[in-house]
């Protein structure tokens, strides 16, 4: 029975915060208990080196070795694997795909060693070094090729009800790869479908108006970008309302991958027609670049409803007395001036 079963699945981008780190930190992956780290060198510190990175032409073989460490003191099992990166499509967050999601890109290259066949169990406070291999393919494309590492808890650590079926929770936590494969690079990004909401108070001006400008970024090229952003807005006769300078989200872009980001307007203007214009640039590529923008007319609605209301019940009392007096003077007798004479 369906609603009965229990569900293996990873919750990997809400119970495994550690693969959500800012990917400009780039930051191998530890939650405290388990980390999985690039091997580092003899006599080096485990965090030697926070990330893979290797360059490979088309057709080559790369080599390395994944450590994991169990930092607890039990005995622990996981499931290794490797799998591709993206950008959560709201707020851009850095992810790796869960195990269920078969790879397509640098994850599809990577062969584990056969130590990673089936499961690895790692002894308390002890830690397991995995070889791998990173094969390029012949027809790969040039430019950055993102993915990672990860090593899957093989127990169940809680519960959760999706409806009627029961889903067994797995944490995970991996190490990422950037993989550079050489020849032409061409950057490019763009924002595009940039939107405002708006919330005003009933009674203009008592209270701050509050706004969210809502954009899409999207890195159309093959390398990975760290994107600053800049807003602005002008109102009636160019009157500057909003003027954040460029800054860079808390996220690289990865190439292919489009993401959602908004900024809090906190004392959006209550009456003006306002442009809004959001200007993206990548400061390691100083010819990417790409604005775009939307206009909205900022009005009281609440209160000018209430004021169209008000108007609309004068007329309608005005046309009633007029209407009454109209009646009146018809229903008055009209003297019969025949019969005076």
């Amino acid at each position: 029975m369906r609603c009965r079963a229990t569900v293996l699945r990873t919750l990997l981008l809400g119970l495994c915060g550690l693969l959500l780190l800012p990917a400009r930190l780039s930051a191998a992956a530890d939650n405290g208990t388990w980390g999985v780290f690039p091997t580092p060198p003899a006599g080096a510190a485990m965090t030697d080196r926070a990330y893979f990175f290797h360059q490979g032409p088309a057709g080559a073989a790369v080599t390395d070795s994944v450590t994991i460490l169990n930092s607890s003191g039990r005995e622990l099992t996981f499931r290794v694997f490797a799998t591709d990166a993206m950008n959560t499509p709201s707020g851009g967050a850095f992810a790796l795909l869960p195990a269920e999601t078969k790879p397509r890109d640098v994850g599809a290259w990577i062969a584990l060693g056969p130590e990673a066949a089936g499961t690895v169990t790692v002894p308390p406070k002890g830690r397991k070094d995995i070889p791998f291999t990173v094969r390029v393919p012949q027809d790969a494309s040039p430019g950055d090729h993102v993915g990672g590492i990860v090593a899957q808890n093989t127990e169940i650590e809680g519960i959760q009800r999706e409806g009627k079926v029961q889903v067994g929770v797995k944490r995970q936590v991996g190490a990422r790869l950037y993989l550079r494969v050489p020849g032409p690079l061409t950057p490019a990004v763009s924002v595009e479908d940039v939107r405002v909401s708006r919330g005003a108070p009933l009674l203009p001006w008592t209270k701050d108006a509050h706004a969210t400008i809502t954009y899409t970024l999207v890195n159309r090229g093959n390398a990975v970008l760290e994107p600053k952003v800049a807003v602005s807005a002008r109102g009636l006769f160019g009157r500057r309302v909003l003027d954040l300078p460029a800054r860079a989200p808390r996220q690289a872009l990865l190439p292919g991958q489009r993401i959602v980001l908004t900024e809090p307007w906190p004392d959006s203007p209550q009456l003006d027609r306002v442009n809004v214009k959001v200007t993206v640039s990548a400061p390691a590529y100083p010819d990417v670049g790409s604005e775009a923008g939307t206009a909205f007319l900022a009005v009281p609605w609440p209160a000018l409803g209430a004021l169209l209301l008000l108007v609309g019940a004068g007329v309608a009392v005005l046309v009633a007395l007029r209407r009454r007096r109209v009646a009146r003077h018809e229903a008055e007798p009209v003297p019969d001036l025949a019969r005076a004479r």
